[in-house]
């Protein structure tokens, strides 16, 4: 006679015995063995001291206060932390202090108009200079730096430029401890660690730091300065994540190196935007920064000509109204021309579009600057290859003067 169960399917629902307690026991010793092996080495490599002193009731079961016991501290400076304490003493407080009648009192008095930042370039002789934004000491009859320690130092503007909204403050040096290290901002890639450093909403927050990315490099953003609706100017900007609120602009925007790629100068501020801030690359801002060191102005060549990237015209507009060639990829168009600028003594007119100067690839805006601003001066001739009803021609200005 056979079993019971025999010819039959196991039950499903009888109890199984779970062993579980080898794996458990199994895993414990290869985490103490684990830890016993690890310890050491992070001891010894300095990420982790131990002290005897303070009294830790670890894991081993010890309750007793008379026995010492082991506290483990571990280090967390970063490389960030270290390049944010290098720099922030070389970012400064911007104070606009102007002068306004008091009506009922019949005097003058001075009142604070507005808070930025700013960054101390260079030190030398006992004079240290430093580099803002132009909004940020327009009208101004009095500037204060605030500098890292709070101290207070009057300083004098010695230039500014509306269109880079950049300049350039000087005051004594005598307590000035930190001079900023200059990068490049030509190297900058997308994706790579971005720091700003300013006074956001005044001083009330000085020295703030705020860690993005960069998000983006050679852009350009409209600017209407005088409120008609229309761009007077492309400023050539960096975008990123990195928070720059109200008080940060002239501020630094730094590399993971704590090299300054940029001047903090505006953000993007509306409901259905975040996280858009913009600064101005040191490499195009640094020959205006030395023009207004030492002019106290910046001269600029001009065409006289209101230009757009060609990117900006849908692509169907390039055939049908631009007519230019299936070759051409890329240029400015001329939107208008001023009266008797150089570029309407050169027969410059609307709706041209500008493919060369003087031999050299114009493919947007920032091309066309580049070539004027760092290769020529106010005088010069420059060659210039343009189409107009799709036909090539060529033409030679000679640059005017624009402040």
């Amino acid at each position: 006679m056979g079993y019971y169960d025999e010819h039959y399917p196991p039950n499903p629902y009888r109890k199984r015995k779970k062993n579980w307690l080898v794996p458990v026991l199994l895993g414990v010793i290869i985490g103490v063995l684990l830890v016993t092996m690890a310890l050491p080495a992070l001891v010894d490599s300095g990420i982790i001291s131990i002290t005897e002193e303070s009294q830790l009731h670890t894991e081993s079961g010890n309750t007793d206060p008379n026995v010492p016991t082991q506290t483990l501290n571990v280090d967390v400076s970063t490389q960030i932390t270290d390049v944010v304490n290098q720099v922030t003493p070389a970012v400064v407080g911007v104070i606009n202090i102007q002068r306004q009648n008091d009506f009922w009192q019949q005097q003058e008095s001075d009142n604070q108009a507005g808070e930025g930042s700013g960054v101390i370039y260079k030190n030398e002789d006992g004079t240290a200079f430093v580099v803002t934004n132009h909004h940020v000491v327009e009208g101004a009859d009095t500037i204060e730096v605030v500098l890292f320690d709070e101290t207070h130092i009057e300083a004098e503007l010695i230039g500014s430029d509306l269109f880079s909204d950049l300049a350039v403050l000087r005051m004594d040096g005598e307590q000035v401890d930190k001079v900023i290290e200059l990068g490049s901002s030509g190297s900058v890639k997308v994706g790579e660690p971005a720091i700003a450093i300013g006074n956001p909403l005044g001083l009330m927050f000085s020295s703030s730091v705020t860690q993005g990315v960069i998000s983006g490099t050679e852009r350009t953003i409209p600017q209407d300065f005088n409120q008609d609706g229309r761009a007077d100017w492309q400023a050539e900007v960096i975008q990123t994540d990195a928070a720059i609120n109200p008080g940060n602009s002239g501020g630094a925007l730094i590399n993971i190196k704590g090299q300054l790629i940029g001047i903090n100068s505006m953000k993007i501020n509306e409901t259905a935007v975040e996280g858009l801030g913009f600064a101005i690359p040191i490499d195009s801002a640094m020959p205006i920064i030395t023009e207004l060191e030492s002019k106290g102005e910046v001269t600029r060549p001009y065409l006289g000509v209101e230009i757009y990237s060609l990117d900006e015209v849908p692509q169907s507009e390039w055939n049908n109204t631009l007519n230019l060639p299936n070759e051409i990829e890329g240029g400015v168009y001329v939107w208008s021309v001023e009266p008797l600028s150089p570029a309407d003594q050169a027969g410059l007119k609307r709706l041209d579009v500008i493919t060369e100067l003087d031999g050299k690839q114009v493919m947007n805006m920032i091309d066309l600057r580049k070539i004027l601003y760092q290769e020529k001066e106010v005088g010069d001739d420059v060659s210039v290859v343009y189409y107009r009803d799709g036909k090539r021609k060529e033409t030679t200005i000679k640059l005017g003067t624009q402040k």
